[in-house]
């Protein structure tokens, strides 16, 4: 799809970035891909009205209310184009897919899919192959159930720690973000269908999502948020890249000629289309020129705007034939460059190994969980342990799952499912558990012990039964959800009293975290153990256990930064929430009132500009509770030897040697800095060692991390002078470190 401008500098252990080879037929004109000669040809056999009906999609659900819409034709699903059979263009058929083939609130009754760990732990996995494999993984299951179009590849960095969608986004940093989410692409795409990139852009928060003006100067945006995207773009070529609900500085993503025609278009050569976010088209004929190419979920917009009035536009003169040729070129060269044409979908569901795809989740999970803390060798748990006791969080019948679009109604069933009463995700999420029980899991691997469970309503029957146990594992949770933020990061109903009463009762107290993101932990320094296990998927229970028991070594690096208090982050508190909460509890009080109030528009600023993360915990002197990158083993590791090269570009050499007595996987992080910023992740691997094994690695710094962009060039400016850089095992650690001088480069945009 895209031809990169310049040579993308990859991180070691990633796989290479594809590109789409030109065509060598002398007839195609010079500079015309194969496929985008093709679309022409397609295109020029089209009548206006087929042109026209490609650029809205349908709801599904709300779609009745739309005269003339083809409603037999669809099946309960995010969305629906009619095709074109005289040209060979199929019906597609859209699914919600972050995490795997969705069906929220089971629209397709009994309609089941495999459910991969949240996105944060696959980013915390800080492995391309497994983030590739969980695309391959989902895009095989939604090919085989007729869907020939993911909305999936979020690629939205974490500003706040209480964003309620950070856990279907992969971190707070751009390279590592771009990197995976590039990857998970390319897997899903693998199965010749179509997969989005989104929500373009900046769409950092839930609250007001709707609403909310995100504001953040030109550079600092490029060095940051669309630097992921820009990344992901290029390992990944998605077909489609999805625009979103919010405005970026006064424009609403979806009619933003800056970031649609100016960067994605222009600057970056995308040639694939770009598709509304289900309720966030706003206009017409602006939307159209400034470069969104089609309306999705078009019901869901307060007006039918690329029906009807874009029928009108285009015969009055007011949007040019030209494009509408461009809008349905795109889309056809998105289809063609993926194989949606020249593979089409079997209309009738097909087989699915649901077996072989739940060890991709579990190797996935198991690979993402993160060992925070280990004092005195709690983990793993000795298998001589007689009597264990799990506390908590339904971990006798499942693991939770985060809310939203991206919930997978997962194989085994919902073994628990609250129903929500209020809020903006009321209509389409439920708090659900997947029917993969850490007790049982426990109970296999241990099976000469005495596991048992209490729920931990009562604190004092969870200390009791603590008191009683050899070991204590407590399961915290803490829902999270699409279309809300989190109002504290303080875990939800009491967990803290609970935690801190039962490591009060047993000294071998391990917690363990199902969490959307990062949470408060004012027990921390009576807890000898906690592990990180996110979202974890259609096989959590079982990853659990065999983290928890030593049967897996723990190697996930958080992909995000731990507060150790709220005050810590850029903004503390959700911006907008107060004012939500008060109109909502002004209509409580009145309910008898006239119907209309609603939110105000609202500017969001982000004083961080770039510095996102760690890097803003940098350069504001925080320590936070757990950097970014930081992760425990069962083994230990040493690096030796760094060795520093910048005859072109900039890379660095080391030897990583495994110095304890298992086998176990490392994830050397390169770090740059300068005097103009603070240390920026540049380069990344992963790798397996056997005890005593030494491997030499190579690390080859992205050489976007190591500029600025400027925008009178317009592009990336690599400043000439020294550059300070670490080999570490996270953002806080000294690790080895060397200077570099480097005389200095431009790099377009």
């Amino acid at each position: 799809m895209l031809i990169s401008r310049f040579a993308l500098a990859l991180a070691v252990g990633a796989a290479p970035v594809s590109v789409v080879a030109q065509s060598q037929d002398p007839s195609v004109v010079a500079g015309t891909s194969a496929a985008e000669a093709r679309a022409d040809a397609l295109l020029a056999r089209m009548t206006r009205d087929e042109k026209l009906q490609l650029i809205h999609g349908y709801f599904p659900p709300f779609a009745e209310r739309t005269p003339g819409a083809p409603v037999a034709d669809m099946i309960p699903s995010a969305g629906h184009i009619p095709g074109i059979p005289r040209l060979g263009i199929p019906n597609l058929r859209e699914s919600d897919a972050s995490l795997g083939v969705a069906n929220q609130v089971e629209q397709r009754k009994g309609d089941v899919a495999t459910a991969l760990p949240s996105s944060l732990a696959t980013a915390a996995t800080f492995d391309p192959e497994i983030a590739y494999a969980g695309g391959a993984m989902i895009g095989s299951e939604a090919r085989a159930k007729t869907f020939n179009i993911l909305l999936a590849g979020g690629v939205n960095l974490t500003r706040d720690p209480w964003a309620g969608r950070n856990f279907e986004y992969l971190g707070e940093d751009p390279l590592l973000a771009g990197v995976m989410a590039g990857e998970h692409i390319r897997g899903v795409q693998s199965n010749q269908i179509v997969s989005t990139i989104k929500h373009f852009a900046f769409n950092a928060q839930e609250t007001g999502r709707m609403i909310m003006d995100a504001r953040l100067d030109e550079a600092a945006l490029r060095e940051s948020d669309l630097l992921a995207f820009q990344i992901a773009i290029e390992r990944g070529n998605p077909g489609s890249v999805m625009c979103a609900y919010n405005k970026v500085n006064g424009d609403w993503a979806c009619e933003n000629d800056f970031l649609l025609n100016q960067v994605l278009k222009r600057d970056w050569g995308y040639d694939g289309w770009v598709m509304s976010d289900w309720g966030a088209v706003h206009s017409t004929e602006k939307a159209a020129l400034a470069g969104l190419d089609q309306a999705s979920g078009q019901e869901l917009d307060r007006a039918l705007y690329f029906d009807a009035p874009f029928r009108e536009a285009l015969e009055a003169g007011r949007i040019p034939q030209a494009r509408l040729d461009d809008m349905v070129r795109r889309l056809l060269v998105g289809l063609i460059e993926n194989g949606v044409l020249d593979a089409p979908v079997v209309e009738r569901e097909q087989p699915i190994d649901y077996a072989a795809n739940a060890e991709v989740a579990q190797r996935a999970a198991e690979a993402g969980i993160v060992l925070l803390k280990n004092e005195g060798g709690v983990l793993p748990l000795a298998r001589s342990a007689k009597r264990i006791v799990l506390i908590g969080g339904h971990a006798d019948v499942g693991v939770l799952s985060g809310g939203g679009s991206s919930q997978v109604r997962s194989v085994g069933g919902a073994p628990v499912e609250i129903p929500l009463t209020s809020g903006a995700a009321a209509s389409f999420a439920r708090m659900t558990w997947h029917a993969s029980s850490p007790l049982n899991a426990i109970r296999a691997v241990a099976p000469d012990a005495t596991v048992t469970y209490v729920d931990g309503k009562d604190p004092e029957a969870a200390a009791a039964a603590a008191r009683a146990a050899d070991i204590a594992v407590v399961f915290a949770t803490q829902w999270t959800t699409e279309a809300q933020d989190v109002e504290t990061l303080a875990l939800p109903d009491d967990q803290d009293a609970l935690i801190a009463a039962v490591a009060g009762a047993n000294a071998k107290t391990v917690v363990v975290l199902e969490t959307g993101g990062p949470v408060l932990m004012p027990w921390l320094e009576k807890t000898p153990a906690v592990v990180q296990a996110w979202y974890p998927g259609q096989r959590g229970g079982e990853a659990i256990a065999r983290i928890l028991f030593g049967g897996v070594n723990p190697s996930g690096r958080l992909p995000i930064t731990f507060p150790a208090s709220a005050d810590q982050a850029p903004r503390p508190t959700v911006p907008g929430l107060a004012a939500l909460q008060a109109v909502d509890a002004a209509a409580a009080s009145n309910p008898g009132a006239p119907q209309g109030a609603e939110l105000q528009p609202f500017p969001v600023d982000y004083p961080e500009g770039s510095d996102v993360g760690y890097r803003w915990y940098q350069r504001e002197g925080h320590k936070p509770l757990f950097p970014f990158g930081h992760g425990l083993s069962y083994t230990s590791f040493a690096y030796s030897n760094l060795a520093v090269s910048s005859a072109d570009g900039l890379s660095v050499s080391l030897d990583v040697t495994n110095t304890g007595d298992r086998a176990g996987a490392e994830v050397p992080q390169l770090y740059v800095a300068s005097a103009d910023h603070p240390k920026r992740l540049a380069g990344f691997t992963r790798l397996t060692l056997a005890p005593g094994e030494t491997r030499r690695v190579v690390l080859t710094a992205e050489p976007r991390i190591l500029a600025d962009y400027d925008t009178s060039l317009p592009g990336w400016r690599i400043a000439p002078g020294d550059y300070r850089i670490t080999v570490a095992r996270d953002a806080a650690d000294a690790g080895l470190s060397a200077n570099a001088t480097l005389s200095g480069s431009t790099i377009k945009p």
